[in-house]
């Protein structure tokens, strides 16, 4: 059955008056980024707000209205169907984008929040239900998901192989890892090389578009790299990626592994694009095609790309230093959430 008093337009107006409040912050909003970062240290107060800033600019009416817009009038309408949601919680309200998705088209939710990230998403929802009471009905956070007829979960490569078999009878996204790639060319600024260090460090490198490889084009000085990157060193200051970068040194060193070092940061060659915590993979190519037929072989480990020019990669790309700051329909592993939905939005029953 599907209820059509709840429009896509109020749906709209709450979320809207959600980005509004993220925006123009509230001693409430304060209280629960400083509970947030004692619950778990890696989502500082200064990582927390880079994420709600993020989010904010894609909670305006321009940003949504385009976004749903293709899927008028079938998104107008309310379906009676439950999303299941497994969020992670790598980094700050990395599973807010599912939980807007699944909203926005109608859904009901089912919430079954990471134990990394248990405070910031409910206080979003209680004040977007504030702000819509209607929401209130739609939305369930849970120990246990059930009676759910889609699921979306996010999790590791290992946790998606359980994910794949305990949900294979319902529809389902399944995300696995990935990881952020950057392209260097040889002739960026020493402003965009900088950047790039927000591709590294923004949110610790935890995050699936952290960049975690580097190509570089034959005979670069590294060097130059390093000391663009400087103004990322106070990233030391924080002890559990302390701990990382003083591990993975050690290991180096002990296996007599070569490797470069500026103090926060290990550079090591490597083929894998999945780099630890405090290290970053890198190699040298020839020339650009090469390189691009390269990634797109191996487009299933990518999450992104950053570079100053547009490739021609079949992951999508971003311009360097912006790949922590996805649109609304940059959606993760490629895969749109929206039409995943609305494709499975009419009940069976």
């Amino acid at each position: 059955m599907k209820n059509y008093n709840f429009t896509s337009r109020q749906r709209i107006a709450a979320f809207i008056a959600l980005g509004n409040y993220l925006k123009n912050g509230s001693d409430d909003l304060d209280s629960v980024i400083e509970r947030a970062g004692h619950y778990n240290s890696w989502y500082t107060p200064s990582n927390t707000k880079r994420a709600i800033d993020a989010l904010a600019a894609n909670l305006t009416q321009d940003a949504l209205t385009a976004w749903i817009s293709p899927y008028l009038p079938d998104i107008d309408s309310t379906s009676d169907k439950t999303v299941g949601l497994v969020l992670a919680g790598n980094i700050p309200l990395v599973g807010f984008h599912d939980v807007l998705s699944v909203l926005i088209s109608g859904f009901h939710v089912q919430i079954k929040l990471s134990s990394d990230d248990k405070l910031l998403i409910p206080h979003l929802l209680q004040k977007l239900i504030e702000f819509e009471p209607a929401f209130d009905s739609f939305i369930s956070f849970v120990d246990r998901l059930q009676n759910f007829d889609l699921i979306i979960a996010t999790g590791s490569n290992n946790t998606s192989r359980y994910f794949e078999y305990y949900f294979q009878k319902v529809p389902h996204i399944i995300r696995k890892n990935r990881n952020g790639i950057a392209v260097i060319k040889g002739n960026e600024t020493k402003s965009e090389l900088q950047n790039i260090g927000h591709d590294i460090f923004d949110y610790y490198g935890l995050g699936c578009r952290n960049v975690s490889k580097i190509y570089f084009p034959k005979n670069y000085e590294i060097r130059q790299f390093f000391e663009a990157i400087e103004p990322f060193s106070e990233v030391a200051n924080h002890h559990k990626y302390h701990n990382n970068y003083d591990y993975n040194k050690s290991i180096y060193l002990v296996n007599g592994d070569k490797h470069y070092d500026n103090g926060f940061l290990l550079l090591k060659e490597d083929e894998r694009l999945a780099s630890p915590l405090a290290v970053v993979y890198y190699e040298y190519y020839d020339e650009i095609n090469g390189l691009v037929s390269q990634l797109n072989e191996r487009k299933e480990e990518i999450q992104c790309i950053v570079s100053r020019e547009k490739l021609a990669t079949l992951a999508p790309c971003f311009p360097i230093g912006q790949s922590q700051q996805p649109a609304l329909d940059d959606y993760a592993d490629g895969v749109n959430t929206l039409d995943f939905l609305l494709s499975n939005a009419v009940s069976t029953a």
